[in-house]
Formats: C-alpha cells, structure tokens, sequence
C-alpha cells in the first residue's frame, strides 16, 4: 500500500541515525517523456528509497531500494514460466508487491528481451531473464530493463539500478521517498 503524503514527508525512523527525510524538490514539471535531462538541476531527485510503480505490469505501487552499486534494475518474482508466443520469448511470472506479505500476488507476462549472468552483492552468479517495462516513479515515467529474481528473502521486492538511472536520476542517500507516491497517468 502506498503511504499518504503526511507519511511521505515524516522523518525517517530507521534506528540506524544516518539521517532523516527532507523535503520533496518542486517536480510538478517533470514530463514523461524517454529522453532524460540534461541538466543536473532538472534531474529527478531521489532518496535511498523510492515508492514506484510498473504499470505494465500492473503493478500500482511497490517499495524500492535506490541501489546506485547495482548496474541493473531487478523485481522480485518468486515463480517464472517462460514461454514462446508466435516466434516471441516471454514470461509469465508472479510477483509479492507488499514487503512482509506473502499473500498479495500479482501475476505478470512480458517480453523476454534478454537472459544475462548476473553477479549478486554476495558474489553469487545467476542467469536472469530481462524484461523492458515502464517505471513511474513521482510524476516521471521512463523505460527501463530488469532482470527477474526471487527476492523473498531481501528486505526490498524490487531495486532500481544505476543504468535505469543514468542522466535522470540523482541520489540523496540521507533521503527517503523524495519523489512521493507514483502518479500514474491514463493510457490515451
């Protein structure tokens, strides 16, 4: 569930003290459109973490882990069944949107558009499916790729990875859910 926006702009209470959550930036302005700023000042600012969503997947709101050590994005999906639909790969996969709930489930089908090795935080590697979907994150919508994994045990269900941020993103490390909740706009 996505938070409301008194619980947005509350400071953060993690007991670590490495800081507290600051004001959003003014991004009322901020189009969809797929080419990033050029500007630092007009780039999206962001906080550790990050409400999105993926509304091609159905996905309205999940909790993410800005991770600028992460090359690419990942979701979490906990059960994957690829498939071949006239010529195209695919894949059907299930995914946990709520932190700490097991129970909500969203199923999801996309496009495969590649199968990379990827070398987790612990050194483990895996081969993961990649998918392109759009993430909305704020007002601001942009295509990224991300591979599949099953996060159940990791704190977040998702991660956004430093190339779905390049040349759009800056990172306030100090800083939580800067963007606020993610707006999602109707399909013309």
């Amino acid at each position: 569930m996505c938070p409301t926006k008194a619980e947005i702009n509350r400071p953060d209470s993690r007991s670590d003290n490495r800081g507290s959550d600051s004001q959003s930036p003014d991004t009322a302005g901020q189009s969809a459109s797929p080419h990033p700023p050029a500007d630092l000042a007009e780039r999206l600012c962001l906080g550790w973490r990050e409400w999105a969503a993926l509304p091609a997947l159905d996905i309205a709101c999940i909790k993410a882990k800005v991770d600028t050590g992460a090359r690419t994005s990942c979701l979490h999906a906990y059960r994957t069944e690829p498939y071949t639909q006239d010529g195209e790969r695919r894949v059907r996969f299930w995914v946990h949107p709520e932190q700490n709930n097991l129970h909500a489930s969203v199923e999801c089908d996309a496009r495969v558009i590649d199968e990379r090795q990827v070398t987790d935080s612990g050194g483990h590697q895996e081969l993961r499916l990649v998918i392109e979907t759009t993430l909305v994150v704020g007002d601001t919508s942009w295509p990224i790729e991300m591979t599949l994994t099953n996060r159940d045990s990791m704190r977040f269900r998702m991660l956004i990875g430093r190339t779905a941020m390049a040349g759009r993103c800056v990172v306030s490390p100090e800083s939580s859910y800067l963007a606020g909740k993610p707006v999602l706009r109707e399909q013309t």
